[in-house]
């Protein structure tokens, strides 16, 4: 973290008014980026013209994608109006990023069997969850123990993308890990409770206030917490966060090493690959778009592309040579 005391300044006003340490984090990068960019001019100081200049920035000289551009965007967007409490500026003279999306990239049944080979105990549940309930990486850190329903064999997901919720599939052979899994959330939470200093859960600030015993309440802790209590940003807390993010990422990257599979596999490679299964399975695409928790279905029809390109659709012709 920057020592800049604007910097800090906006982290705490962040930090007071209960956004997510993700965002935080990205927010300061791109408001520290743009600063830089302008010779560490102070944000007051500059334009329209400026913010507009910068963004184009991104696309011209970084060749950002539209998704990375628009966080910058909306970076700015809360340095001035929130954050500086300046009237709403209109930004339409910059250059958009435009770049065309990419087919995913999908592991076959084979791939995925070997590659779960190469894991055990608690992260292959993970991995397990991410390609067969098909979680975002982000979704499957922040499950808690209420949301797991195997008597109905699904899971709750709460405040997905876009904040929305959904039920998304358990698959069966989970049951037993799953059940493990319990058990160790619960010896850690009852050593935690006997910690004089612990302040429960996190839980956003709504449901902190509105049900002021669930930070105590053992289904609402992570299904996958972090080896260790820890203070919370901003306050003087003492709590039991969530597994790592990164290190999701880290213990897919060193089971590929492993299986040498040579595609690029991440957290979302196991949930392209769920939703492609699904379809090639027989599964219509309207289904596959509530597993997945797609507002639009033009987003999941990706993965028909996946399922039409090669073999699958247009016969090649030097197959018809002798």
């Amino acid at each position: 973290m920057s020592s800049s005391p604007f910097l800090w300044s906006i982290r705490e006003y962040m930090l007071i008014r209960h956004y997510s340490i993700r965002t935080i984090k990205s927010y300061l990068y791109w408001i520290k980026y743009f600063i830089l960019f302008h010779d560490k001019t102070h944000p007051e100081s500059l334009s329209k013209k400026d913010v507009e200049r910068f963004l184009t920035h991104l696309v011209v000289e970084r060749n950002v994608s539209q998704s990375t551009q628009s966080v910058a965007l909306n970076a700015l967007v809360f340095l001035y109006s929130k954050f500086l409490g300046q009237p709403p500026i209109n930004l339409d003279d910059f250059r958009k990023a435009s770049r065309q999306r990419k087919l995913p990239v999908v592991l076959t049944k084979d791939e995925v069997s070997l590659f779960f080979r190469q894991l055990k105990g608690v992260h292959k549940l993970m991995a397990s969850l991410l390609y067969g309930s098909g979680l975002r990486r982000i979704e499957l850190v922040r499950l808690r123990v209420k949301d797991v329903d195997l008597d109905h064999m699904q899971l709750q997901v709460w405040n997905g993308k876009g904040g929305k919720h959904r039920l998304t599939t358990l698959a069966p052979e989970l049951d037993s890990s799953l059940r493990a899994q319990f058990d160790l959330v619960e010896s850690l939470f009852q050593q935690d409770t006997k910690v004089a200093k612990y302040s429960g859960v996190w839980l956003p600030h709504a449901l902190a206030r509105k049900y002021q015993s669930a930070p105590y309440s053992l289904g609402w802790h992570y299904l996958f917490p972090s080896s260790k209590l820890s203070i919370e940003p901003g306050t003087n807390n003492l709590r039991r966060h969530h597994f790592d993010e990164s290190s999701v990422n880290r213990f897919i990257r060193a089971a590929t090493r492993r299986s040498g599979i040579r595609k690029q596999v991440t957290s979302h490679t196991l949930r392209h690959s769920f939703a492609t299964h699904l379809l090639q399975s027989g599964a219509d695409i309207r289904t596959v778009q509530e597993q997945l928790g797609h507002a639009d279905v033009k987003t999941t029809e990706i993965y028909t592309h996946v399922l039409n390109r090669g073999a699958r659709g247009v016969r090649s012709p030097l197959s018809d040579l002798n």
